[in-house]
């Protein structure tokens, strides 16, 4: 088919190489403009530009797609299809009705729980046992579209938002080149009314950990939170990301530190940190961490 692909950071270059690699005519990529990065803040293309150029395949980045010059230099592609990804521009009305068969959406959870910009983090947070993907068609409401195709994975106890999202990002490749194979074939599913939930974009604010939760609570938003944007307390006067933990046996005041391997009191119950950063420095497991700079048992970590 004649594809537009619209995506922008890692999580979308799968589907793009997918869609590539299964010979598809991709005839343009829609993806957000270049961004300072790095310490010399120079533009940097987004890692589906870089993907999108290396395959030669042309590349836009409208700042809006609204104009009815966008609008006529996206339709005059000739799209069968387009296929969105976190692409991070909305679609109008006017775009979704170009490709004569539709805009396919692959979201990462399984609606309508989830919806909206941060489902990998917020399934992980809540402590979901499944997530997944789904193939949606695109409406005008916020990931309320009819589904055609999905499948549910299991979330491990140690899972991070990182490695969720490798796992996500994977899956969705392997559904849509499946569902543009099926395309005919497929029935469009409405979403129920029940079981609709908002995956609301992380607030900076959230990233700070309370001492006083109980220690699942704790778990689930270091991992959540894991690689970005790191959740972090205070280990004297430096700020830590903790990247990784565990549910641990232990218990004592809020914050106290158990044991000479970075065991930590909660609320209810402790965890065990197992990776974590400090600010300037790479991420380390505990170990490592611990022979430069060791929190021996007794510290109290910064509650409040």
């Amino acid at each position: 088919m004649r594809v537009i692909f619209m995506g922008t950071p890692d999580f979308s270059v799968p589907v793009l190489q997918a869609l590539a690699d299964a010979g598809h005519e991709i005839v343009a990529v829609y993806c957000q403009p270049p961004r300072p990065a790095g310490r010399g803040k120079k533009n940097r293309p987004s890692p589906v530009q870089a993907r999108a150029e290396a395959l030669g395949l042309p590349v836009r980045h409208p700042v809006s797609l609204k104009t009815a010059e966008a609008q006529a230099e996206f339709a005059a592609f000739q799209p069968e299809i387009a296929v969105v990804v976190a692409y991070g521009l909305i679609l109008p009305q006017a775009v979704l009705d170009i490709p004569p068969r539709g805009c396919l959406n692959i979201h990462a959870s399984l609606l309508p729980r989830w919806r909206g910009a941060a489902p990998i983090h917020r399934a992980i947070m809540a402590g979901d046992a499944e997530t997944g993907v789904c193939i949606m068609r695109m409406e005008a409401g916020l990931d309320t579209g009819p589904v055609l195709m999905r499948k549910a994975i299991a979330i491990a106890d140690t899972e991070t938002t990182g490695t969720l999202h490798d796992r996500l990002s994977a899956l969705g490749a392997d559904l849509i080149v499946q569902a543009l194979a099926a395309l005919p074939d497929l029935t469009l599913r409405p979403q129920p009314a029940e079981g609709v939930t908002y995956a609301e974009k992380i607030d900076k604010a959230e990233a700070r950990i309370d001492w006083t939760r109980p220690a699942q609570v704790v778990d689930r938003q270091i991992r959540a939170l894991s690689p970005f944007p790191g959740a972090w307390t205070e280990i004297g006067a430096s700020r830590v990301k903790l990247l990784a933990s565990r549910v641990a046996s232990g218990q004592g005041a809020p914050g106290l530190v158990l044991d000479d391997a970075l065991t930590v009191a909660c609320g209810e119950g402790a965890i065990s940190i197992l990776h974590l950063q400090r600010a300037g420095k790479g991420a380390q497991d505990t170990e490592t961490f611990l022979r430069g700079w060791p929190v021996p048992a007794g510290t109290q970590l910064r509650v409040e």
